[in-house]
């Protein structure tokens, strides 16, 4: 057996998640008891606010203008370095532009980069753990070789060396983070394929005569995909830092576009006179990156263990 099975990213995934296994989880048809799903989350205020946080920045990035009806790209000289307030709740930067306004906007962006990593990451990752694991023998032998290599990486520096060779910009900084994580998607999908390619009903099925491509749709897919989902849950936050990392270090989106790791970055030369400038975007990536693994930790550890 490969030492790839061990790794932490696949335990630490499957310590989280319950994959539905044959003759095991609800039965079919039943419905999820919303009274108790209810009570469940009134039950955790920490969560309740999680919830919270995490949809007014998806409603910001979808409708920012629910939130604020300013430009976030234009300024007013006379206005600069206003300290928060009731006018400007971020305060203004140097060149006048209400720093709010701003962060929500940059929300769409940093949401969008998000996005994208993680879906390049799971899409990218999970096919190469499929493959592997299903078809095994020397197949799996190379691709396992390829993503020690990506995993023997820093995955900061892939990324930095990924956006170098693509050019800068919002999409190029998602794909190359999410490249950067395809190694530890395409682990845990490996060793959840190998687990359930070896169960007592996916032999019957393969004895049975069924096809290896309805073996692989109707019994391996639906029984393996649940760790892999539970990783893009709990990397939607660290992409979200990765996103934020790049675009600080100036290779995201050039000036004047609102990303939330830019606005860090623009504010940085002006913390003795302006703290506001970088604390607040700070603590928006802060409140989002807590919120969301908050909520990966709830429904995948803690509802899991309830039901």
């Amino acid at each position: 057996m490969s030492q790839s099975l061990v790794d932490d990213p696949a335990e630490a995934a499957r310590g989280l998640a319950r994959p539905f296994e044959a003759g095991s989880g609800p039965e079919p048809g039943r419905r999820v008891d919303v009274r108790r799903l209810l009570r469940f989350v009134l039950r955790r205020p920490g969560l309740v606010l999680s919830v919270t946080v995490l949809a007014l920045v998806v409603l910001a990035s979808f409708w920012p203008y629910m939130f604020t009806s300013q430009d976030p790209l234009k300024g007013m000289p006379s206005q600069n370095f206003r300290a928060p307030s009731g006018s400007h709740w971020f305060g203004t930067d140097e060149l006048g532009r209400d720093v709010f306004s701003r962060v929500v906007h940059g929300a769409q962006l940093s949401l969008k980069a998000t996005l994208i990593a993680v879906l390049v990451a799971f899409v990218v990752g999970g096919l190469l753990g499929l493959v592997a694991g299903f078809v095994g023998r020397w197949v799996d032998d190379v691709l396992m070789r390829f993503v020690d290599v990506l995993l023997s990486i820093p995955a900061l520096f892939m990324s930095l060396a990924l956006v170098t060779a693509l050019g800068y910009g919002t999409v190029k900084v998602a794909v190359a983070v999410g490249i950067a994580s395809v190694a530890a998607f395409a682990r845990v999908a490996r060793s959840e394929v190998l687990r359930v390619r070896q169960a007592v009903f996916v032999e019957a099925s393969r004895a049975s005569g069924a096809r290896w491509y309805s073996v692989l749709g109707r019994h391996v897919l639906p029984n393996a995909a649940g760790p892999v989902i539970v990783l893009a849950t709990l990397d939607f936050g660290a992409s979200i830092l990765a996103v934020s990392a790049l675009s600080f270090l100036g290779y995201g989106a050039p000036p004047p576009a609102p990303e939330w790791g830019t606005l860090m970055s623009d504010g940085r030369n002006y913390l003795a006179n302006a703290w506001w400038l970088t604390a607040l975007p700070g603590l928006a990536i802060a409140a989002t990156v807590l919120a969301t693994n908050r909520i990966a930790r709830a429904l995948d550890g803690e509802w899991s263990r309830q039901r």
